[in-house]
């Protein structure tokens, strides 16, 4: 650790930007956002982690694509409140494939490149990223889109009206159909999330916190507070 690391006033930002750069063709790959135990980790391993807003935890850049980040320099702007990384970056940066998250011209018509690397994420993960892609989208271009174009009263009214299809599916005790409109449900129910910036890592982490916890238990702390 340097004493430079000392001038970071965490308290007055807990959350910094971070810019990306290929150490090697010095082309920005991303932004994120380090807190003070990302970049501590960072500097300890060398490879790059960073705070996922989403995700409200510590993250690995590439633990689960296999696309990680080695860590050459790391830089503290003059104001103290911003990180350079210069990486080795191993793979592609983005999560379309692309070497780049910065692929879409703004100040001519040039198309983007085309995607280097299929990359594999679970199911969860990838409805997620389709749902913040699809914030920006033509509303005629996807039913996503066109969703979330409606504002929250849609998005939740179809949470609402899949929440009574799976019911009246359980009752009917259909298997296809308790399936199906399962499916309907949490797809739906994730529009709702990614609307919202929230990760379903974040549903997967508060049900393993509630593990070994009696239901009754959680329930009355709830209303206690």
């Amino acid at each position: 650790m340097t004493q430079r690391l000392s001038t970071i006033d965490w308290n007055k930002s807990p959350l910094l930007p971070v810019v990306v750069q290929d150490v090697n063709s010095k082309e920005v790959l991303m932004m994120a956002y380090m807190n003070e135990e990302a970049l501590h980790v960072t500097l300890q391993t060398s490879i790059a982690h960073y705070f996922s807003r989403s995700r409200q935890k510590l993250w690995k850049k590439g633990e689960s694509s296999g696309h990680t980040q080695h860590v050459k320099e790391v830089y503290l702007d003059c104001d103290n409140d911003t990180l350079l990384l210069k990486v080795e970056q191993i793979g592609v940066a983005c999560h379309t494939g692309r070497v780049s998250c910065f692929f879409n011209r703004v100040d001519t018509e040039q198309e983007a490149p085309k995607p280097l690397k299929t990359i594999e994420y679970d199911i969860y993960d990838t409805i997620y990223h389709i749902v913040q892609e699809r914030k920006h989208a033509d509303p005629k271009s996807s039913y996503v889109a066109s969703l979330l174009h409606k504002g929250d009263n849609a998005v939740l009214k179809k949470v609402v009206e899949e929440a009574g299809e799976f019911s009246f599916a359980c009752k009917d005790n259909t298997e296809y159909e308790i399936v199906y409109e399962a499916a309907d449900l949490i797809f739906h129910t994730l529009i709702a999330l990614g609307a919202k910036n929230i990760h379903p890592e974040r549903i997967a982490s508060e049900l393993k916190r509630r593990l070994g916890r009696s239901g009754i238990e959680e329930k009355n702390s709830r209303n206690d507070g």
